[in-house]
């Protein structure tokens, strides 16, 4: 079972940067995107075989999440805890019959962390919801976490601590998630490898020399962890900040 997550910043820009390309190459069973950054009606993606959910932002032009999959779930929801709404269209949750898979887009504490409050409420909602769905079966949870969760995960961790995606409070809810029983799959398979990651900015020359952040991730719960197959980060691919990020369970 093949799982893919990725930040396209975009889908209609990426779409006429090859997103579809990649889509069909990869064949995966789930394909999550955060950052769709469209409304209902703006595009139309033909991909025979896939059934598709989306979550729009009631603000146009931004956030937004949709899941691709072959496998069309028992159930689906789009909000948190008892909500099936969620303003900025931040979250999907499939049910199927052995597990959940949950796609999110996780709020960005913006450079003067004006919104880190919101952030560490949103954590705490959401390993709460996560912790809720694991009670009754495993959770896949995957998307674009905007957090680097330890110093290995960013190229210059000594000139970045305090800075969003890098607090000491984001990075303890990471940690703090994680001791709640799942796994940071790329982690878990490669404990030492550095220099991998999922995000780059668009200053000059950023990606080219490799000066990334790894805040993509593909989650799962611990009863998961003897289901893994292969893990990898798709830093070949092109079309966004953010690359594709890769599991496959066995099934």
């Amino acid at each position: 079972m093949k799982i893919v997550s990725w930040n396209v910043n975009g889908i209609r820009a990426a779409v006429k940067k090859g997103f579809m390309d990649y889509f069909n190459s990869v064949d995966a069973d789930f394909f999550c995107i955060q950052e769709s950054k469209c409304q209902a009606g703006q595009i139309d993606l033909e991909m025979p075989g896939y059934y598709q959910y989306w979550n729009y932002a009631q603000k146009k032009g931004y956030s937004g999440t949709a899941i691709f999959t072959k496998h069309e779930p028992l159930a689906v929801k789009y909000g948190v805890g008892d909500q099936d709404t969620e303003e900025e269209g931040r979250i999907i949750t499939l049910e199927y019959h052995d597990f959940f898979l949950v796609t999110v887009y996780t709020p960005n504490t913006k450079r003067d962390l004006s919104r880190l409050e919101y952030r560490l409420q949103w954590e705490d909602e959401l390993k709460a919801y996560l912790k809720q769905l694991d009670s009754e079966k495993p959770v896949i949870y995957c998307g674009d976490l905007n957090v680097a969760h330890e110093e290995i995960d960013l190229k210059n961790p000594r000139s970045n601590i305090g800075n969003a995606g890098f607090t000491d409070e984001e990075r303890g809810r990471m940690t703090r998630l994680l001791k709640a029983g799942f796994i940071d799959t790329f982690r878990h398979i490669n404990p030492d490898v550095a220099e991998r990651y999922s995000w780059w900015s668009y200053m000059s020359k950023v990606r080219e020399r490799n000066i990334g952040w790894r805040i993509d991730y593909i989650i799962v719960s611990q009863a998961l962890s003897d289901k893994i197959v292969a893990v990898d980060i798709h830093d070949h691919v092109l079309g966004s900040d953010h690359c594709p990020v890769y599991l496959e369970l066995a099934q």
